[in-house]
């Protein structure tokens, strides 16, 4: 099949998407249903994957599949189909004095087109937001994942064969890279793109796509531990913000330190060692750590290290003397997704979250939370960084976009 018979299918379905929205929410339901049923295929397919990735490479837990994550991806499933849907919400209202009343209604994106790498929950996580909000996905995934994504459209169209439905309202596209190349150049059939992934990913996307982009940014993320900080708040936040899992976007990259508070800094860090995190420290922190820390994990950080997303147990350590200093440093090197900062003072808390230029902007919390399911939205189609049309994590709501409708009874214009 050529490229553009399967952008030409998706356009059909997505004109002809007249589904009920109890209809989609039994579906999906049934959906999460199969997918626990189908466990153990799921997890077979995942192994193949795993079999061709390295284990040291940091893209192995995003692509591995578990029993636990696949019941996490119904949960969500479920999650999503019990959420209110956005579509026709009657935005704004209003009636001119010519008598023309006119509303500003939400209706769907059109057809989305996703570009992905080894996460395989993306398939699930995907459609589901997409079917809820009458939107038609075309996927691309990583050929690292190409047999998990598979089994996961297989389950997919399965229900959606169960239930009548037309199954390219969910396309997967071969493999190979060509068909990302055809996907950037849809032009006419492809109403948007969303690349998941890489740094380099998401560049080649946004430099190479005709079809407009929604940005999902990788993750270079901060916690500042400002003078004011408490010292238990800010040992847990460290700890969790950057062991829970590094692979994904919100793992702590950096952590900005007062240099008050260095004598704070071996407690800060200890935690750390257990999960065998390695520090890139600055100088004025490794004097701190040199005899408080694992020697075969600290090392001296090099301009390289800030700036950095690691996407593994590896971390910076930076010390400034005063927050606007720790402000600049994360201007500098943020890539606009989480910054958190540990502090009591409320002049300080205030400042940092009213100047911070990033998505998801913590008080005395950790990165981790960013995360559509965390922020109340059922699952995520992304986390955008950008600031047009939607930023931060992007759920049913950021699926819609809007059209007016205008009610006369035979106006005309003079």
């Amino acid at each position: 099949m050529s490229y553009t018979t399967y952008f030409e299918n998706a356009q059909l379905a997505s004109r002809n998407f007249v589904v009920s929205g109890d209809i989609i929410n039994q579906i999906l339901n049934d959906l999460a249903a199969e997918a626990l049923a189908q466990t153990d295929y799921l997890l077979t397919e995942n192994q193949k994957d795993l079999d061709r990735m390295d284990p040291n490479n940091p893209n192995y837990d995003r692509l591995q599949l578990t029993a636990a994550r696949i019941r996490d991806i119904a949960n969500d499933i479920v999650n999503v189909a019990g959420l209110e849907n956005p579509l026709g919400n009657i935005l704004s209202e209003k009636t001119m004095p010519n008598g023309l009343h006119i509303s500003k209604v939400s209706v769907p994106l059109g057809v989305v087109g996703v570009i992905y790498e080894a996460r395989p929950n993306v398939t699930f996580d995907v459609f589901t937001l997409c079917f809820k909000t009458g939107n038609v996905c075309i996927l691309k995934g990583g050929s690292d994942a190409a047999f998990s994504n598979q089994a996961a459209i297989n389950v997919i169209h399965k229900v959606l064969n169960r239930h009548s439905i037309n199954v390219n309202v969910a396309t997967l596209l071969p493999k190979e890279r060509e068909a990302a190349e055809a996907l950037m150049q849809a032009v006419g059939y492809v109403d948007v793109i969303i690349p998941r992934g890489s740094q380099g990913l998401i560049n080649s996307v946004r430099q190479n796509s005709k079809v407009p982009v929604i940005e999902t940014g990788a993750g270079i993320v901060h916690v500042y531990f400002d003078q004011s900080g408490d010292l238990k708040i800010g040992r847990d936040i460290v700890f969790n913000s950057k062991t829970r899992r590094v692979s994904v976007c919100n793992a702590l990259d950096c952590f900005i330190i007062h240099s008050a508070r260095l004598p704070d800094l071996p407690e800060l860090t200890g935690p750390l060692a257990s999960s065998g995190v390695e520090i890139f420290a600055d100088e004025r922190s490794y004097q701190v750590l040199q005899n408080n820390y694992p020697a075969h994990l600290l090392h001296q950080a090099g301009k390289q290290h800030f700036g950095t997303e690691f996407l593994s147990m590896k971390m910076a350590i930076k010390t400034v003397d005063d927050f606007e200093q720790a402000l600049e440093h994360i201007a500098i090197h943020s890539s606009k997704h989480s910054e958190a900062i540990v502090a009591e003072e409320p002049a300080v808390i205030a400042g940092f979250l009213n100047r911070v230029d990033a998505a998801a902007v913590y008080v005395n919390a950790a990165t981790s939370f960013t995360d559509g399911a965390q922020f109340g939205l059922g699952a995520e189609i992304g986390i955008s960084t950008q600031k047009l049309h939607a930023r931060g994590p992007m759920g049913l709501h950021e699926l819609t976009s809007y059209k007016w409708l205008i009610r006369g009874n035979g106006q005309i214009r003079a």
